[in-house]
């Protein structure tokens, strides 16, 4: 029994102390951070996401800053069915930069991190849960399609240091605007 509460007790610490590194940009500013951005990295280990690797190209949204702080995400996705939308809802937290929203997909509250962003450039964006394992992504937004060099390594750099090995960075090519299509 004892041995038991010892493991649980250092579960919930390794939790707590992999939770304390995810900080967010510093001083974030939500209107700063709003408007158009095209997701033009993304890490990502699932098994099931490997088939769909290859056909990956970069998407674009829409943040959208919410008078109470909460933030709606619209973003287009160009794939071979034609254009697919998605508007996801991102509640705001305590804490400038992190957001929490309902999956569902995994039918789960998740929790998005401004990692960090210059604002007029790039974002590296955090997706964090722990369920029946880590889930974890990352993504590099930039305000076009293609953001120079630093940025790609300095993403790179930032999703290795989160645990993803070489082969689950992904840089997808850049995509038609599918959003001047649907409305």
């Amino acid at each position: 029994m004892r041995t038991t509460v010892v493991a649980v007790v250092m579960v919930i610490f390794c939790v707590m102390m992999a939770d304390a590194d995810v900080k967010p940009q510093r001083d974030f500013n939500l209107q700063r951070f709003a408007g158009k951005w095209y997701r033009v990295g993304l890490a990502y280990d699932s098994a099931s996401f490997v088939p769909f690797r290859d056909k990956l190209k970069a998407s674009m949204g829409i943040v959208t800053a919410l008078p109470n702080g909460d933030v709606n995400l619209t973003m287009w996705d160009a794939t071979p069915l034609g254009c697919q939308v998605m508007v996801y809802s991102y509640e705001k937290t305590n804490v400038p930069g992190q957001f929490t929203y309902f999956s569902t997909r995994h039918n789960m509250v998740k929790d998005i991190t401004v990692m960090d962003t210059n604002y007029t450039e790039y974002a590296m964006v955090l997706k964090h849960k722990v369920f029946n394992r880590e889930y974890t992504q990352v993504a590099l937004y930039g305000r076009t399609q293609t953001v120079r060099n630093e940025i790609i390594n300095k993403f790179k750099a930032f999703a290795l240091s989160q645990g993803f090995s070489r082969g689950s960075i992904l840089i997808p090519p850049p995509a038609e605007n599918c959003s001047s299509r649907s409305g």
